[in-house]
């Protein structure tokens, strides 16, 4: 029996549902052979489920219509890699970051410092993470910026607008756009909602 051959028979496997008493670290994750797309919550590793045509369709609208309007120094990206700390990552439908400093080419994740807006694509599956947890986590990282996107009765999206607020390091509502998204921040952008998807 060769060597390689023994070592893989006697190898424990790693049983990623039972986290180290101090709880999974990105550095240790990464290197993982998970078969599926995860996040990393309070040193937890968890599972990314399939999303929606119309979520992808609403994504992929939004980073579109942000890459398309944004001015110097920022960028956009669908589902990057966000390191919030050693034990938290997290991936948000569309991210506006701040690229001063920063080989795009060079790293896993994204430092969260550097990210100015998040946005979240509400599905069935990602209600109370999208609406609490999600918002929670960033606000705490100070990213000035979260849209969480919900879908309309008409099935179109409907983009709630947050702006961090300072003083109180939560995020405080400013708007709500519907078939139409104008904004100033992080830059100024339009977004007709109406064509988002296709019904």
């Amino acid at each position: 029996m060769s060597a390689v051959r023994e070592v893989a028979m006697t190898a424990e496997p790693i049983d990623w549902m039972n986290a180290p008493s101090q709880g999974w670290t990105y550095e240790q994750v990464k290197y993982l052979d998970l078969p599926f797309d995860w996040e990393l919550v309070d040193g937890v590793i968890v599972p990314r489920g399939l999303a929606s045509m119309w979520h992808d369709q609403v994504r992929n609208a939004l980073y579109n219509a942000l890459r398309g309007a944004r001015v110097e120094s920022y960028a956009g990206s669908v589902e990057s890699c966000v390191l919030l700390d050693e034990h938290n990552t997290c991936k948000p439908d569309v991210v506006v970051f701040d690229r001063t400093g920063l080989d795009v080419f060079e790293p896993e994740c994204l430092p969260v410092e550097s990210v100015v807006l998040a946005v979240e694509v509400v599905s069935p599956g990602s209600r109370a993470t999208d609406r609490f947890r999600k918002p929670a986590q960033y606000a705490e990282k100070k990213i000035p910026y979260y849209w969480r996107v919900e879908r309309g009765i008409d099935n179109l999206p409907v983009v709630h607008e947050f702006h961090r607020d300072e003083e109180k390091g939560v995020y405080l509502p400013v708007a709500q756009h519907e078939h139409v998204l104008r904004t100033e921040l992080p830059y100024p952008v339009e977004i007709d909602l109406g064509k988002a998807v296709e019904l």
